[in-house]
């Protein structure tokens, strides 16, 4: 496989990558969904670089691989990570460090390029790329939390650079070769090339396998080899200059997952392993049977206290009149309630209204009082006439509480009277709570007489 194939093959599968999968990845729905998971994540890193990768192939700097003297460099850098889904994610990487290499006389005369150079030292400036993640598996693959994940990567990025090459084989001697502070590539922005760079820039493909170790909820040891191909000869002039420049990175590092530790990280998750374990672990299910039987009970409970075996709304636990027959309104211990006889005629024969009744804690008018009440205002309207009305309350809760009842129930028939068209200067409402009651709060028939609002004229 030739750098022309590498690179178109690695450039399709990072635009596939950062905008088919990650607008796909974006959109799906890990079960509860991403937000129950942590996402972000920051590293650093550091490691060693080799001017070959492990498929092969000629050597830029003059010689095959068999004479090819690899020398390894420093290189160091950081990233930061989206996670997707628990089996995709995109990643910034941003690294610097040197690439190193030398001919030598194992297998014949060292080669040297038409400068003489022998060995040279590349700076990288700085390297920067956008990455596709892709997870290939875990170890303890059925357990609630995997401990070990396995990734490819692929990007696609930019790097500047500059090479020294020297006469010498081991970088010391005469430099034969260094174009810093020359290098006449233009950037955006510029309007003609000024020759005052100091490094070169070039595109460049890393291509990558790694594994992460979970260390803690926080913490993972990632440990990785990434081939990069770059599209250029990053090594400076060269015997073969159709070669193009590729390095390798061996990485250790540490990688830190942002967001709270109450939520699991997803780049560990596994959902297909969750639910798994939800069928196969003996705890979880001794649980989830624990539950059912506790839910079970409860359903009992709740179908013993819901029996109505009189259909009168009260559960026959709390029934203290069973067998009520069917449509007797009841109180609420299930029990009759006795009504006091209607007032056929809403005037006594001396003159005065009949009062106005209430439900219990209620301030509502009964729609049976409108055409009393319809009947008061157009008296008062005609004799354009005073009225007063005392609100009154049953027993049951505290005085003070029935003392504003009371006063809310005579406003509510004064309310009335005003929009019926009697003036309000007219009209006179106070309550008295439970004051002069004109029948037992003993019973429910008395307390019955007593939830009312007095007319007095």
């Amino acid at each position: 496989m030739n750098y022309s194939t590498i690179k178109k093959t690695a450039v399709a599968a990072t635009l596939v990558a950062a905008l088919g999968f990650a607008g796909t990845a974006q959109a799906q729905q890990v079960f509860g969904g991403r937000s129950q998971y942590r996402t972000w994540s920051i590293g650093v890193q550091g490691g060693i670089t080799t001017p070959n990768n492990v498929i092969g192939g000629g050597n830029a700097f003059g010689q095959k691989v068999g004479y090819f003297q690899n020398k390894v460099g420093e290189y160091y850098g950081l990233t930061v990570r989206k996670q997707f889904s628990h089996l995709f994610g995109l990643e910034v990487e941003a690294n610097r460090g040197k690439i190193k290499t030398y001919n030598h006389d194992l297998s014949g005369p060292a080669a040297e390029n038409s400068l003489g150079a022998r060995s040279v030292k590349t700076d990288v400036n700085w390297a920067a790329s956008l990455n596709g993640v892709f997870q290939l598996g875990t170890i303890d693959f059925l357990r609630r939390e995997n401990a070990v994940n396995f990734y490819a990567k692929v990007g696609l990025g930019a790097m500047a650079y500059n090479p020294v090459q020297y006469d010498g084989n081991d970088f010391n001697g005469k430099v034969v070769y260094d174009n810093k502070g020359k290098w006449g590539e233009d950037i955006v922005g510029d309007r003609e090339k000024k020759g005052d760079r100091d490094n070169k820039l070039t595109a460049f493909v890393p291509v990558g396998v790694g594994a992460k170790f979970k260390l803690s909820e926080v913490v993972a040891l990632n440990l990785g080899y990434t081939m990069n191909f770059a599209d250029d000869q990053i090594y400076g002039p060269a015997r073969q200059s159709s070669y193009k420049g590729k390095f390798s990175t061996v990485m250790a590092g540490l990688e830190f997952t942002l967001g709270s530790k109450d939520k699991q990280n997803l780049t560990f998750a596994n959902p297909v392993a969750t639910l798994y374990d939800e069928l196969k672990d003996p705890s979880l299910r001794n649980e989830v049977e624990a539950l059912k039987q506790r839910v079970s009970t409860l359903e009992g409970t709740v179908n013993t206290l819901s029996a109505d075996a009189d259909g009168d709304g009260v559960s026959d636990k709390f029934d203290k009149c069973p067998g009520t027959p069917a449509g007797t309104p009841v109180d609420g211990s299930g029990c009759p309630i006795k009504f006091p006889e209607p007032v056929v005629n809403n005037v006594t024969s001396n003159g005065y209204y009949a009062p106005i009744q209430f439900e219990f804690d209620s301030s509502v008018l009964k729609t049976s009082s409108y055409s009393t009440l319809d009947k008061l205002a157009k008296e008062l309207r005609d004799n354009n006439s005073a009225v007063q009305l005392d609100g009154y309350a049953s027993a049951e809760g505290s005085e003070a509480y029935n003392l504003t009842l009371s006063k809310d129930r005579a406003n509510s028939v004064k309310q009335y009277l005003v929009n019926a068209g009697v003036s309000s200067s007219s009209i006179t409402a106070k309550g008295y709570g439970e004051k002069n009651p004109v029948a037992s709060n003993a019973t429910e028939e008395g307390r019955v007489q007593n939830r009312r609002v007095e007319i007095k004229k």
